[in-house]
């Protein structure tokens, strides 16, 4: 996980420059086909919400940021700058569920100072825009096209799960549940990879909660997004066995 990082100028995971979406401005600018989903290839652990953990469990482990904010993170590699999930083309595994905060990419919210409008914004970069393309954000007269409809909406989505996953996370935070973890992984060769920087429930602690926490955490609708949590420790032995792949087949 360390190098799900928070660069200089503290842009989100991903993005390089956002950019609010404007009728007079990008008339003409449109989505390039297929970009693929070669942007994540670089990172080792993605955000997730809250509501994708019980689709998450079944593909990644999950783990939690060591802030605050405890903030749900899908595993994808064990080793730094290293996404087991993608290809060389920019394809994800087969069959296997995308995060939400991968699939909202290139459109993400940008939130006005000292108020509450949220203003839908593009990764302005060439990789994923061009000029007069198929796949554009505004019709002729400047109405948005099907294409901004369904990523404002996605996006309105995302932003409402990602503010029930901040409360969740502070929960867990503020419960004392939350444990550090490392993991020292072997791989072909008896090379050692150590894997740390993360959180994980303690089922232990989980256990002793005390009852008025434990209601409390019922009444909001917890319990069932922390049992994920808790199953998705049997996916670890996956990105063992990917990671051994990927290394076998680099030997050959």
């Amino acid at each position: 996980m360390s190098n799900e990082n928070k660069n200089a100028s503290a842009l989100p995971l991903f993005y390089t420059n956002p950019e609010p979406l404007d009728a007079k401005r990008h008339a003409n600018l449109a989505l390039r086909k297929n970009f693929g989903l070669g942007f994540t290839k670089g990172v080792n652990a993605v955000p997730i919400t809250m509501i994708e953990l019980p689709q998450i469990c079944h593909a990644y482990p999950i783990a939690f940021s060591p802030d605050a904010n405890a903030t749900p993170v899908a595993i994808l590699g064990l080793r730094d700058n290293e996404n087991l999930f993608v290809n060389d083309k920019g394809e994800w595994a087969g069959d296997i569920y995308i995060p939400s905060y991968i699939r909202r990419y290139p459109f993400i919210f940008s939130e006005q100072a000292g108020g509450d409008q949220l203003t839908l914004c593009i990764d302005m970069t060439d990789t994923v825009t061009e000029d007069n393309g198929e796949q554009k954000f505004f019709e002729a007269d400047g109405q948005p096209t099907a294409l901004a409809k369904n990523a404002l909406e996605f996006c309105k989505s995302y932003h409402s799960a990602a503010q029930q996953t901040l409360a969740f996370g502070k929960d867990l935070h503020e419960a004392g549940l939350l444990v550090e973890r490392s993991a020292e992984i072997v791989v072909p060769g008896g090379q050692k990879i150590n894997f740390s920087g993360f959180r994980i429930i303690d089922e232990e602690k989980l256990s002793n909660l005390d009852e008025k926490t434990f209601l409390d955490f019922r009444k909001k609708g917890w319990l069932p997004f922390i049992y994920a949590h808790l199953f998705s420790g049997a996916q670890w032995p996956r990105l063992t066995r990917q990671l051994n792949d990927v290394i076998k087949k680099a030997a050959n």
